[in-house]
């Protein structure tokens, strides 16, 4: 008969969105142990498998951390309140917490001011208001969690699906049944329980349970973090209204967006390397939902994501993105030294907007390819293993002509077919391969410069180039100046260098580690403005990147762009 041997959670604390799908560890009639569903649709030996989800509601309501969600709130901030800041950020576990937290905390109360409180209240019905026992005399309360707050405060208007109450249990328990699926995603009316997952046998014939049922106990769900909005800095001095966030686009007419982003593959987000982070938050069911949001947030035009897995790809960026208008573009890096599973190799992927631009062409560049024709070409038999060995490294660039659905460029290119080349790379990551990483760029130049011989096309680089700021291999660029002029954005802060390098850097040094990089042709685009850096302080809130916050070790770059109208001949 079936049965199941184990039941085991991937992540140890559940978030609002995150959708949480258990592991059953199953032993099937003729004994192999298998984690494959078994539904009432494809019963064995005429058994299926039958879930459900319970939220586990006591009498005692639970405000979580604005900082550390996975903790419950003892200090509440009276400015967040006077602020009308989403209540969900006014709470911290400790004075300690919100003592650490305030360089970074004082800015949500600057800008609240500043728009004139547009965050509004509306997470107000799904947290409530607590009245507090006694003030600290530091615009912070302490809270008193009562039971005398009905469940109903805790809706957030959703269509319940399952009768309500399921039954009383001992201890003053409510529990309240809310999936029927092996997969459930926690809401807001879950924040601040328990979950209780079931799994048993039920025999396909009479529909009745076999043996005894499966349980495990989740800990509280919490709220999934809010990042802090990030502004966009005009190139010119202007300002730009508002801050980057989902009400709106923010090109204006003749412009468009481009965003650049490492989103750090899963097979790489190890415990090991990013201990400091929670596993929560650096599970894939976490982050990849944290992600999507940021990047849909930002409502670029073109998005150049590097590290995305193929299988993350197919399964779940180009399907998601697709619902907000993408057409997807994927290149995936070559295998010769990777030895994992094939499915899990990380690639290059674009993403535009079908109502701004259409897919003209599309090119890809393997530099292990490159490497093959440049050592038969180039170096002596002997050395070629050699050669070969440095070389080869798997990466890979992803180019795509588009054809923009929009007027940028002016009277004089009235009728005229506007086309930008968006290029899309992943450089190598090692430092002791200086060399390696300068003939990879130099090779994706090379196919640039051929697409440019051949027609008149705006250039625009993206990528991640692994070169820490200061030490920019860039310089040798002006070997093609012929080609195209490069203007590079490293940060919000303008430093002209030597205009005989044709080469423009908006970043000084910062902090920041194997920050992107945008190249573009200065001939035919000018920029309107860019996103901000996030500043030191959000940087180290949760020691370093990834954090609950943040799902990468890297940040996104973002850039407006106008075309210029060109110089006739």
């Amino acid at each position: 008969m079936l049965t199941v041997l184990r039941v085991h959670l991937p992540s140890d604390i559940p978030i609002v969105g995150c959708e949480l799908t258990p592991y059953v560890l199953l032993r099937r009639p003729d004994k192999p142990v298998t984690t494959d569903d078994v539904t009432e649709f494809n019963p064995v030996d005429g058994h299926f498998l039958r879930y459900k989800w319970y939220r586990i509601q006591s009498d005692k309501k639970v405000a979580v951390c604005s900082v550390h969600p996975s903790e419950q709130a003892t200090l509440q901030c009276l400015g967040c309140l006077k602020a009308k800041i989403p209540i969900a950020k006014s709470y911290h576990c400790s004075p300690k917490c919100f003592s650490a937290a305030w360089q970074h905390h004082r800015v949500l109360h600057e800008r609240a001011a500043s728009a004139g409180n547009e965050n509004g209240n509306d997470e107000e019905e799904v947290f409530g208001r607590f009245n507090s026992t006694g003030s600290t005399g530091s615009g912070v309360v302490n809270l008193s969690l009562s039971g005398s707050q009905s469940s109903s405060s805790l809706t957030n208007g959703a269509t319940t699906l399952y009768p309500p109450t399921v039954t009383q249990r001992n201890g003053g328990e409510t529990w309240f049944e809310v999936g029927r699926s092996k997969t459930y995603t926690p809401t807001a009316d879950d924040i601040g329980h328990v979950l209780n997952f079931e799994c048993v046998v039920v025999d396909a014939e009479t529909k009745s349970p076999v043996g005894h049922s499966n349980s495990i106990l989740t800990s509280c769900v919490i709220p999934a973090p809010s990042p802090s909005p990030r502004r966009l800095i005009s190139v010119s001095g202007v300002d730009v209204p508002g801050h980057l966030d989902m009400d709106g686009s923010i090109s204006s007419a003749g412009t468009f967006t481009v965003l650049s982003y490492n989103i750090l593959s899963d097979a790489y987000a190890t415990n090991e390397l990013y201990s400091y982070c929670p596993s929560w938050a650096l599970s894939w069911a976490y982050r990849r939902q944290n992600l999507l949001r940021e990047i849909v947030g930002y409502r670029a035009d073109i998005v150049c994501l590097q590290e995305v897995q193929s299988d993350h790809f197919e399964e779940f960026f180009a399907p998601e993105l697709d619902k907000y208008g993408y057409q997807a573009l994927f290149k995936r890096k070559t295998a010769e030294v990777f030895s994992g599973n094939i499915n899990t190799i990380d690639g290059c992927a674009t993403f535009f907007r079908r109502d701004r631009f259409s897919h003209v062409k599309k090119y890809e560049v393997e530099f292990n390819k490159a490497a093959q024709s440049l050592t038969d070409a180039v170096v002596p038999t002997a050395q070629k293993k050699t050669a070969l060995n440095r070389l080869v490294k798997d990466n890979v660039a992803l180019i795509v002509v588009l054809e923009a659905k929009f007027s940028n460029q002016g009277v004089d290119n009235l009728g005229k077919r506007q086309l930008v080349c968006v290029a899309n790379t992943h450089v190598n990551v090692h430092q002791d391969l200086k060399d390696v990483k300068l003939w990879q760029v130099h090779t994706l130049l090379k196919g640039l410069e051929k697409i440019a011989a051949s027609a008149d096309i705006p250039m625009l680089v993206c990528g991640d180039f692994n070169s820490v700021p200061g030490r920019f291999l860039f310089f040798h660029f002006s070997l093609y100046d012929h080609v195209m002029r490069h203007v590079f954005y490293t940060s919000s802060h303008k430093e002209y260098f030597n205009n005989t390098t044709k080469i423009i850097h908006l970043y000084p040094r910062t902090v920041i580690h194997n920050l992107r990089n945008f190249a573009l042709s200065a001939d035919s685009l000018s920029v309107e403005s860019l996103l901000e850096l996030l500043d030191e302080d959000s940087l180290r809130k949760d020691t370093a990147l990834p954090s609950p916050e943040w799902s990468s070790d890297h940040i996104a770059l973002l850039a407006e762009f106008r075309g210029k109208p060109r110089n006739r001949r």
